[in-house]
């Protein structure tokens, strides 16, 4: 199956420049908003503002293998329990060469102060279009407290240093995941 890559950048999604594989018909994304990327796939690069709004692009992390985890909303009490597990692997992951990425639909306001409350050093983006959450499955209809809903959906990908998808998680549970993702890449 041919695949478009998909770039986001200054909360666009654009197809890649002309000469990489697959269409560039926009139109296509609309019908696969909820296609979810698998092993193997390029991870959609993106640029997105910090806590503190600066640009991050996902290109300027290439060479490292990267924990990119798309959660909710900043300060509830899943979201943080997720974040808060990362922060205490953060040594443990780095060591290993892994780079921890957390995104939400929040502004970077929110999460400065998110940040702040929590005592996260990983960098926080901010998705307020949800644009990159679509470009990455992980925005759509799904289950809450059995209602379907649309909404950001908790999942995590790892990205090897090449910037393709090495293992796509989705629907994850907040409580045990980082635990699962450390002992999944043997960290």
């Amino acid at each position: 199956m041919i695949r478009t890559v998909w770039q986001v950048r200054a909360g666009r999604v654009r197809p890649t420049p002309a000469g990489t594989v697959g269409s560039h018909d926009p139109s296509e994304r609309r019908d696969r908003v909820s296609e979810r990327l698998q092993p193997g796939d390029v991870a959609p690069d993106f640029e997105l503002p910090d806590a503190d709004g600066a640009a991050v692009s996902l290109a300027s992390l290439r060479g490292r293998r990267v924990i990119l985890y798309f959660y909710p909303a900043a300060m509830t009490p899943g979201c943080t329990k997720e974040s808060v597990d990362f922060e205490g692997s953060l040594a443990e992951l780095e060591a290993g060469g892994v780079t921890v990425v957390g995104v939400s639909p929040d502004k970077p306001a929110k999460l400065a102060k998110f940040r702040e409350k929590e005592g996260l050093t990983f960098p926080l983006l901010s998705d307020p279009d949800t644009e990159v959450l679509k470009a990455y499955g992980a925005y759509g209809e799904k289950k809450l407290y059995g209602k379907v809903v649309v909404g950001v959906i908790r999942s995590t990908f790892v990205i090897d240093a090449d910037g393709k998808v090495e293992k796509a998680y989705y629907n994850v549970k907040a409580t045990g995941h980082v635990e699962r993702l450390r002992r999944d890449l043997g960290v």
